[in-house]
């Protein structure tokens, strides 16, 4: 369970790293990403960009 939460973590730290690449392909204005300005700052979760990734991911991991 620990690890799999790591892993989260990482894909969503890699995510909001590469966002502006990612934003230019269409990733991040998927129906389940939540970007909300709170407190001055603006916040990005891509839950549902996170889970299409992945899937590409375990897709390829399998493939290979």
């Amino acid at each position: 369970m620990i690890r799999w939460m790591i892993v989260i973590f990482l894909a969503l730290l890699l995510i909001s790293w590469f966002s502006p690449l990612l934003t230019k392909l269409g990733f991040g204005k998927l129906p389940g990403d939540l970007r909300f300005r709170l407190f001055g700052r603006e916040f990005f979760l891509p839950f549902t960009t996170t889970i299409l990734l992945s899937m590409v991911a375990s897709l390829i991991g399998k493939l290979i």
